[in-house]
This record gives structure tokens, sequence and C-alpha cells, in this order.
């Protein structure tokens, strides 16, 4: 917990400021904040070193303009991910220091965009055009966390000239997140091709018996190259996240 932030609270209930029930709430609400629809993890900051991020989807308009808005009381920082256009902009308006993005479907701070830690630490590529929305998704949470990235797309494996063709691009980049759908053969030949930490994500995109990604996500999951990580299909977050715990541990 904040040590400065408790002292404030105990310095006000010492000048009669509120009961000594209120700085017992205040004391508390520096870790979770209760607001009945929702328990914001408010600690998730000091533990991580990001505030708590928001999944939109299947959330009223209404309950995530209060948890943004909680967030934001503490903190410039903020990631809402699978939100749809329609809540984006309305927040996006309601928060002039948002951006959303409709293809990402992501809301962050504007701040954040122009804050990077790192210029190319992290590479994306994608095995088609169509991988892009997932792709987005991961960049847009790089973005959020104040991490470079460089998305490079339609390096498939039914053009394997089209990737070899970027092989110098993936020799610099530090962290290599793979997108592919349909047989999901890129994340192994990628990682067969360097020694940096590769996660695979298996998308939805295939006819038929993709079965949604799931041919793609047990494709992946056995790849032949040593090492490789997987996230779940369209997860293009949980591997930008796992990139960024990664890079955090390795800065340490």
């Amino acid at each position: 917990m904040d040590k400065e932030q408790i002292l404030e609270f105990v310095h006000a209930f010492q000048n009669k400021a509120f009961s000594e029930e209120k700085l017992v709430e205040n004391i508390m609400s520096l870790w979770m904040e209760d607001l009945e629809f929702a328990k914001i993890d408010h600690h998730r900051s000091k533990r991580h070193g990001f505030p708590e991020i928001v999944y939109g989807e299947g959330k009223t308009l209404s309950q995530i303009h209060i948890i943004i808005e909680k967030i934001l009381a503490r903190s410039g920082k903020i990631l809402v991910t699978r939100i749809n256009e329609a809540d984006g902009r309305a927040l996006g308006i309601s928060f002039p220091v948002l951006d959303y993005d409709p293809r990402s479907k992501t809301l962050i701070a504007k701040s954040s965009m122009d804050v990077i830690q790192k210029e190319h630490p992290v590479l994306i590529l994608t095995a088609g055009t169509v991988d892009e929305t997932v792709a987005l998704e991961a960049k847009r949470t790089l973005t959020a966390l104040g991490v470079g990235t460089r998305l490079v797309m339609d390096v498939g494996v039914a053009g394997l000239h089209r990737l070899l063709g970027q092989m110098s691009v993936i020799k610099e980049a530090e962290f290599i997140i793979v997108i592919a759908g349909m047989d999901a053969a890129l994340p192994s030949v990628v990682a067969g091709l360097v020694s940096k930490p590769v996660v695979a994500v298996p998308t939805s995109v295939g006819y038929g018996t993709g079965f949604g990604g799931f041919a793609a996500l047990l494709a992946a999951l056995n790849s032949c190259a040593a090492g490789v990580t997987v996230v779940n299909i369209d997860n293009g977050f949980g591997a930008a996240f796992a990139a960024w715990r990664m890079l955090q541990s390795i800065d340490k």
C-alpha cells in the first residue's frame, strides 16, 4: 500500500476530518474498492506495475464508466479491452485523456502513446492480413504498458519467401509474438529460426475443420520448435501481457 496516502488519512483522522470508521474504509480502499458490481484491485499496480485491466465485453457502459473513473483517480494509466465501438467512442468523449481504437477494440491513455520505454523490443508477426485485429490488440496493449512494437503483416508459410525477407527485422527483436490461424505453422517456423522468446497466438481464422481456431490452438501447442509459449485463441492481449512480464523480469 501507499505509505504517504495512509499517513494522509491518519493525519486527517487526527484532525477530526472524518471518523474512525471512515479511516478504516479509506485505508482498505487503497487495496480494494467495492463497487458492488465490481471490486477494483487498486493494489495490482503495486504488485504488477500496472493498474487492473478492464475487460469491456459484457459490461454496461455505465459500469465501465465508473470503473475507469475510479482507476484514473489513482493512476494516469488505463487499458480497457474488448469494448464495442459505440461504448468506446462514448467513453472517449467522457474521458478526453483516453484514446479509443475500433479495430483493436481497446481504450488506452493518450499519454501512454507518447511515452515508450524501448523503441521496438517486441516484434508482432501475422500470418495473414485477416489476423490484424488480434495483432492490433497486442500492439495497443504493449503501447499502454509503455513498450515499443513493430508490426509486420502477412508473412504466413504459404509464401515462405515473405517471412525470410523479414529476417533482419526478426533478428533485431528482443521478443516475438506470432499470430496465425488455419494450420498455425508460422510460430514453429519462426521459433526454429531464432533464439528469442516466441509467444504464439492461434486465431479463429480458417475454414470448417479449423473449428473456430481450435485446430490452430492444438497445432501451436504441438509445435515441434522447443519453448514456444501459447496463449488462448484470438488473445492478443494475453500475448502482449506475457511479453511485458518477461521484459520486466529481464530489466530487473
